[in-house]
């Protein structure tokens, strides 16, 4: 679907097979540049294969610009396996850099949002690095509140860090 006038020039739809490289090569920049992706080192084709399993519902979509690049990927992943935890989601998104900043995480996001209404999901949950000011800011300036903060409890380029998680609800 094409967005409307005033708002970035680009079309979110579902991921098919055929995005498994441009969303493997978006994650590995944030494997190997930051600390949006935990991992230390960059993950093959496997890691498709591992989101589609985790999908939540079918909320795995592609951002694509005016050419039909894919210039990022979101998705739902369910927070907890019980049926009593239906109602709540994480939600995951990566965008290429220079996209950032320009309203496409807003779009993707509300399209996210409104796949988990569809869902019954009435708690949006995010995970972010607390050396991740930018993604926190997004978050907090699109309705999340931070909920918590797990101290230390990964490693990345030699440093521990800290996890905060960010809710909405919806």
């Amino acid at each position: 679907v094409r967005q409307n006038k005033g708002l970035p020039d680009v079309s979110i739809r579902k991921a098919t097979d055929q995005d498994c490289d441009q969303i493997v090569d978006i994650f590995n920049y944030y494997v190997e540049h930051g600390y949006a992706a935990y991992p230390e080192k960059p993950l093959d084709r496997r890691l498709f294969d591992f989101l589609k399993t985790i999908i939540y519902g079918n909320a795995f979509f592609v951002v694509e610009d005016r050419a039909e690049h894919v210039i990022g990927f979101g998705f739902l992943k369910k927070y907890h396996p019980y049926p009593a935890f239906d109602r709540t989601a994480e939600a995951g998104y990566f965008l290429l850099p220079g996209h950032t900043g320009q309203g496409v995480g807003a779009l993707l996001l509300n399209r996210l949002e409104q796949e988990a209404r569809e869902l019954g999901v009435d708690n949006l949950l995010a995970n972010i690095s607390a050396l991740n000011p930018p993604s926190l800011a997004f978050h907090k300036k699109h309705g999340f509140r931070e909920c918590g903060r797990f101290e230390k409890i990964l490693t990345k380029f030699g440093q521990d860090l800290d996890i905060v998680w960010m809710q909405k609800r919806l």
